[in-house]
């Protein structure tokens, strides 16, 4: 009974599992080949599948951003600089920090836009 539990606790844990860790599973249970050259998220599918687990959640795909222009970044731009300067007229640090970080992530985002 113990080593059953070991085998549901291993398969169930594989997400958890280094790429190490991973590949070494692969390597003892499965015939996998090119496992070494695999990503971790390449082992994963491609362990449950020699194994037949099925997947209970679906993989976390990237959420796709809405699409935003340079122009509209640019007005938000110009709207955080006027409430950054507010910030410095009294004398919050935190704000003015908080406000700088903005204005040139939306500056680093309008320039990997117009490269697109």
């Amino acid at each position: 009974m113990g080593a059953e539990k070991k085998k549901e606790s291993k398969e169930k844990d594989l997400e958890r599992m280094t790429v190490k860790e991973l590949k070494e599973v692969a390597t003892e249970s499965t015939n996998l080949v090119g496992i070494h050259a695999m990503k971790k998220a390449e082992l994963l599918a491609a362990i449950k599948e020699a194994k037949g687990i099925k997947e209970e959640k679906a993989p976390k795909e990237k959420i796709e951003k809405e699409a935003v222009t340079v122009k509209e970044l640019k007005e938000k731009i110009i709207a955080f600089k006027a409430q950054r300067k507010e910030a410095r007229k009294a004398r919050d640090k935190r704000m003015v920090h908080i406000l700088r970080r903005k204005i040139n992530r939306l500056k680093k985002e309008t320039r990997s836009i117009s490269k697109a």
